[in-house]
């Protein structure tokens, strides 16, 4: 499973790369994702936006802390049993909202959040996402 945040607002995007990113479920800035690494799909329109989020494969125990932290059911509830939940996820079968609201990470931003990350940055494939992503909790 990847992790995808979006790192950039809406001010001066191409609509072709904000539609994109919507339906990646990352509407608004610092919102993050679960994307399933067998949708080609997907992953397609992650290419397209690489350059506005940061993304790479999470852990499993990562993925309940988030779940656990920032997972919501409908009607805005908090999640109990995350284990449950993030197996049912990895089923395709989503029963809480499909994205989550993280705060800014604490410290912050170590690299430029405006370039990718092999010139320094941490836009595009991250090898750091787990380490970010637990700050960002």
């Amino acid at each position: 499973m990847i992790i995808a945040v979006r790192m950039h607002g809406r001010a001066s995007i191409d609509s072709n790369i904000e539609e994109t990113l919507q339906r990646l479920r990352l509407g608004k800035k610092l919102t993050a994702t679960f994307i399933d690494e067998k949708d080609k799909i997907e992953l397609g329109m992650l290419r397209k936006v690489q350059n506005f989020v940061f993304f790479d494969k999470i852990s499993d125990e990562l993925a309940k802390k988030v779940i656990e932290k920032r997972g919501r059911l409908k009607g805005d509830k908090q999640v109990k049993d995350a284990g449950k939940v993030l197996e049912e996820i990895k089923k395709g079968e989503w029963k809480i909202k499909k994205f989550f609201r993280l705060h800014p990470p604490i410290k912050g931003f170590v690299k430029s959040t405006k370039l990718t990350y092999q010139n320094k940055g941490i836009l595009g494939h991250n090898k750091d996402t787990d380490k970010l992503i637990e700050r960002m909790l």
